[in-house]
């Protein structure tokens, strides 16, 4: 497979690609920033400079096209506004689901965050209320789409080696952590599922095998 992933950089990005790359796949992982280039080809991924707060859709499905999937794994990150959170969490996603409904693209992997799709708890911080509007607002957009989309949410996440072992649902599952290492690893296997089209996945530290974990969706 083709697999562009926007947010290149981010470490659960670069884990990712290192783990497709690996195992015999393309991947082009989209950076703004060109000094992340070399980190970005440490992984075997090929780094695509595209700044997804001033690109269009037209220049993005260029990007895309000829592509087999796409993974969202952009994010505002630490230390940023309410703004940015709608800008890139929220925005940034949408435009990238234009840009693959544009170019073609079916497959669509969104990693959103737990807790969204709930109101932000009373008393929150106004960044993290954004931060979870934005990415509810973001899976909603997707949902409305005809794309082949899954999304998932991962808990908490922790720099910790991966267990390869995971709790894995699409109903909610208890808030807990998760290392970033094994929500790639459930990533890469959801991309090939097709039984996990279409659904909204939380995502913390478990018992299960992550590949497993993804080959059981839907057959509970």
């Amino acid at each position: 497979m083709r697999i562009v992933i926007a947010g290149g950089h981010g470490k659960i990005a670069l884990l990712l690609a290192e783990s497709l790359a690996a195992a015999g796949h393309s991947v082009d992982s989209l950076i703004r920033n060109p000094v992340h280039a070399a980190d970005v080809a440490a992984t075997g991924a090929r780094p695509l400079v595209l700044d997804l707060e001033r690109t269009d859709r037209t220049a993005l499905a260029a990007a895309l096209t000829g592509a087999d999937a796409v993974v969202f794994a952009a994010g505002a990150g630490q230390g940023s506004g309410a703004a940015r959170k709608y800008t890139v969490d929220k925005g940034g996603s949408v435009l990238l689901a234009e840009a693959a409904e544009q170019a073609g693209v079916r497959r669509f992997v969104q990693i959103s965050t737990m807790g969204a799709g709930q109101p932000p708890a009373p008393g929150t911080d106004e960044v993290w209320a954004a931060y979870i509007d934005a990415k509810t607002q973001a899976e909603d957009d997707l949902r409305a789409r005809d794309l082949d989309w899954t999304i998932v949410r991962p808990g908490r996440l922790l720099d910790t080696e991966g267990t390869g072992r995971v709790t894995l649902s699409a109903d909610r599952v208890g808030r807990d952590s998760i290392a970033r290492a094994d929500v790639a690893a459930v990533l890469a296997a959801v991309l090939s599922a097709p039984n996990t089209v279409r659904t909204t996945l939380d995502l913390v530290a478990g018992d299960t095998p992550s590949a497993d974990a993804v080959a059981n969706i839907g057959s509970q």
